[in-house]
C-alpha cells in the first residue's frame, strides 16, 4: 500500500496534468490556424489520459475522490491564453513539459509506461509550433520555416566582423598601454606581436571548445532519439505526424507522412533530427578545427594592423602610423557591419573608429600612468 507521500505525490501529478490540459484546451479555443488548434486539442487528450493515469493509483491506493478542477494558476494561463493568444503562454508550457518528463523518469509508477517519453515529446513539439510565429498552411509559412535554418550565411559574416574588430581593437589598446609607458619600439613590436599570438591562440581555443561541445550535444541528442526510436517507434511516429501538423499539414497526409518515413529507420532518424532538433546529422555544426583556424586568421588579421608601423618606424611616427592605419581599418569594420544592420556606412564606420580610439586613448593614458610610477 502506497504511503501518504506517495498519495501526495500522485495528487500533485494529477493536479499538473488537469491544469495542462485546461490550458492546452485554452490554446486550441484561441488558435487561429486549424491544424495547430487540433494539435493543442491532441495534446490536452493526452495530459487527460495521463490524469486518468493517477486518478487510476489514487484508486489502487484506496483515495476515492473526484478529480480536482484546474488551479488558478491555470486558469490565469487560460485566460491570457484566450485573450492575448497562445503564443504568450508557450514557454510556460514547455517549461511544465520538461519538468514533468524529468519528474516522471524518477518515479516507479511511471516505469514501462509513456509518461516520460510523451512529455518529453510535448516539449519538443511546442519547440517546433514555437518557431514561427502564425503557422498555417500557407506556402510562405513554410518557406519561412525551412528558410530559418538556412539564413545563417550572415553569422560567418558576423563572425568574420567580430573576430577581426576583437583582434585589433585589443591589439592596438594593447601597443598603446605600452607606447604611454615609453618602452622602446622593439620592445612595442615584441609586446604586439606576443598580443597577437596568444589572442588569436585563445581566441581558436575557445571556438574549437565551443563547437566541439555543440558537436557532443548534438550527437548526444541524436543518439538519444535514436534510442527512442528503437524503443517507442509509436511515440516518434505521433510526435513527428503532430511536428508537420503545426506545419500545415492536413491531419491525414500528415499522419501518412510520419509512417511512411518511421518505416525507414535511417531516413526516419535524419528526419527527426531535422524537424524534431534543427539539427543536420551531416554537419553537426560544423567542424571545429576549421572554425578555430578561421578564429585564428580572423583574430591575427586584425591584430597585426597596429603592429605593422613598428617594423618600419619607431617613436612618435611608428604611434601616429598605428593609430592612423587602425582607424582607417576600424572604419573598414564599420562599413562591414552595416551589411548586418543596414545603417548608415558612415555612421557605423565612425563609430567604430570613436569606440577603437577611445580604448587605445584609455590605455595609452593608464600606460603612461604607470611608465612615470616606474621610471620615477
Amino acid at each position: 500500500m502506497p504511503d501518504e507521500d506517495s498519495v501526495a505525490r500522485y495528487r500533485r501529478n494529477r493536479q499538473d496534468e488537469v491544469d495542462s490540459a485546461a490550458v492546452y484546451r485554452a490554446m486550441a479555443e484561441a488558435e487561429s490556424h486549424p491544424q495547430v488548434a487540433e494539435v493543442y486539442r491532441r495534446l490536452a487528450e493526452t495530459e487527460t489520459r495521463h490524469a486518468e493515469f493517477w486518478t487510476e493509483r489514487l484508486d489502487e491506493a484506496g483515495v476515492n475522490e473526484p478529480a480536482p478542477g484546474p488551479t488558478a494558476r491555470a486558469r490565469a494561463l487560460a485566460w491570457l491564453a484566450r485573450r492575448v493568444g497562445p503564443g504568450v503562454v508557450l514557454s510556460t508550457m514547455r517549461a511544465g513539459e520538461v519538468a514533468g518528463g524529468r519528474g516522471y523518469a524518477t518515479q516507479p509508477e511511471t516505469r514501462g509506461t509513456e509518461l516520460s517519453a510523451e512529455e518529453h515529446s510535448h516539449d519538443r513539439l511546442l519547440a517546433a509550433i514555437a518557431e514561427v510565429p502564425g503557422r498555417g498552411v500557407e506556402g510562405g509559412v513554410l518557406a519561412r520555416l525551412e528558410g530559418r535554418h538556412r539564413a545563417t550565411s550572415g553569422n560567418a559574416l558576423r563572425a568574420a566582423v567580430l573576430g577581426a574588430n576583437d583582434g585589433l581593437v585589443s591589439n592596438l589598446s594593447l601597443v598603446m598601454g605600452v607606447a604611454g609607458a615609453a618602452l622602446e619600439s622593439g620592445t612595442i613590436l615584441v609586446t604586439g606581436l606576443a598580443g597577437l599570438i596568444a589572442g588569436a591562440g585563445s581566441m581558436a581555443m575557445g571556438e574549437w571548445l565551443s563547437v566541439q561541445s555543440s558537436r557532443e550535444l548534438y550527437q548526444r541528442q541524436i543518439d538519444i532519439e535514436a534510442a527512442e526510436l528503437a524503443e517507442i517507434p509509436e511515440e516518434e511516429e505521433r510526435e513527428l505526424a503532430l511536428i508537420y501538423e503545426a506545419k500545415g499539414l492536413p491531419r491525414e497526409q500528415a499522419e501518412s507522412l510520419a509512417a511512411r518515413l518511421v518505416g525507414d529507420e535511417e531516413m526516419a532518424l535524419d528526419t527527426l533530427a531535422r524537424e524534431e532538433l534543427g539539427i543536420d546529422p551531416e554537419e553537426l555544426g560544423g567542424s571545429a578545427w576549421e572554425a578555430a583556424a578561421a578564429s585564428f586568421v580572423l583574430f591575427a588579421l586584425g591584430a597585426i594592423v597596429p603592429v605593422l608601423p613598428f617594423f618600419l618606424f619607431g617613436g612618435v611616427a611608428a604611434i601616429g602610423a598605428s593609430l592612423t592605419l587602425s582607424a582607417l581599418a576600424l572604419f573598414a569594420i564599420g562599413a562591414g557591419i552595416t551589411l548586418l544592420t543596414g545603417r548608415s556606412v558612415l555612421y557605423s564606420g565612425f563609430r567604430q573608429v570613436g569606440i577603437g580610439l577611445a580604448a587605445a586613448v584609455l590605455t595609452y593614458g593608464v600606460g603612461t600612468l604607470i611608465g612615470v610610477a616606474v621610471v620615477g
